[in-house]
């Protein structure tokens, strides 16, 4: 649906800076004693971050404000671009420097890589099965509280959109306000939509259906989306004939990579997924230090 962060500007917001430092300051505390103790102040090393794995990469900008953000006099290359494959063994980025900064600045870098990467290369493979059939793929509400912002972004990397950001940028009637509109006796769906435009003007809004009749229904308003909540294919491409195009349809609900596209031959515009950011595997990089002899 739209795009949240530019690429290029993510580890320069304020929200990705004070989570950088809360990130540190939660792995830090009071100092990394291991390494206080064990490694010269002067002691200088150069470190590769490695995939172990094939992957489409995510994070490496912010992954490099954790670097810098620990020592800023660590000098910190990127190799392989947000949104770029890499497989087994590949360098992504070569950080040198003090070794304890490095070492201190590690895993807190890796993790938010690696949780990134996971999404990202996720996204990919949805991607993948429905960019033949024209259908964006998109994510969900469903995400790590506080980590909002970069696991969406992570999800653009991988090719995927955004869905709403939260509940203040769009308007979704859910099953559960489908239910309470009905307990009132207000209206239709269509009414309902048209309460949302007059309170909120120029504000999209979308109508989760889970019937034929509710799609008609809420197609009386003209909503920006209608949302197909958990329908078997054949029902989808029904509700296609009926929407006729008047709103832009959106499938979610049981999706998963082993079906996902003969949900993306049925005509719908877009396919969410939660998956994306609730279950993604974290990818499986590593950081091997070079200490000069």
């Amino acid at each position: 649906m739209k795009r949240t962060v530019k690429l290029s500007q993510i580890a320069d917001s304020r929200e990705v800076r004070l989570l950088i430092g809360r990130a540190l300051k939660e792995d830090i505390g009071a100092g990394d004693v291991t390494t206080r103790s064990l490694v010269p102040v002067s002691a200088k090393a150069e470190a590769v971050v490695l995939s172990r794995g094939d992957c489409l990469v995510s994070g490496t900008t912010i992954a490099a404000a954790v670097f810098r953000k620990v020592d800023r006099n660590l000098k910190v290359r990127i190799l392989v671009a947000d949104g770029r494959p890499v497989k087994c063994d590949d360098v992504i980025m070569t950080v040198s420097g003090r070794a304890g900064s490095i070492l201190t600045a590690e895993r807190t870098a890796l993790n938010f890589m690696q949780r990134m990467t996971g999404i990202a290369t996720l996204t990919g493979k949805f991607v993948a099965e429905a960019k033949r059939y024209g259908v964006t793929i998109l994510d969900t509400r469903k995400t790590t509280p506080g980590l909002r912002v970069i696991e969406k972004y992570a999800v653009l990397c991988g090719g995927g959109m955004n869905h709403r950001m939260g509940l203040h940028d769009m308007a979704l009637i859910k099953d559960n306000h489908r239910s309470l509109w009905a307990g009132c006796g207000a209206g239709d769906l269509g009414e309902a939509v048209a309460v949302i435009r007059r309170k909120y003007r120029g504000l999209p809004v979308e109508v989760e259906v889970e019937t034929e009749s509710e799609l008609l229904s809420a197609l009386k308003g003209s909503p920006e989306w209608i949302l197909l909540d958990n329908m078997k294919p054949d029902m989808m491409r029904e509700c296609v004939k009926l929407c006729a195009g008047r709103s832009r349809l959106e499938a979610s609900g049981g999706i998963t990579l082993a079906n996902v596209e003969s949900v993306a031959r049925t005509g719908v515009d877009a396919i969410s997924l939660g998956c994306l950011t609730h279950s993604a595997p974290a990818a499986d990089l590593s950081l091997e230090l070079n200490v000069p002899g």
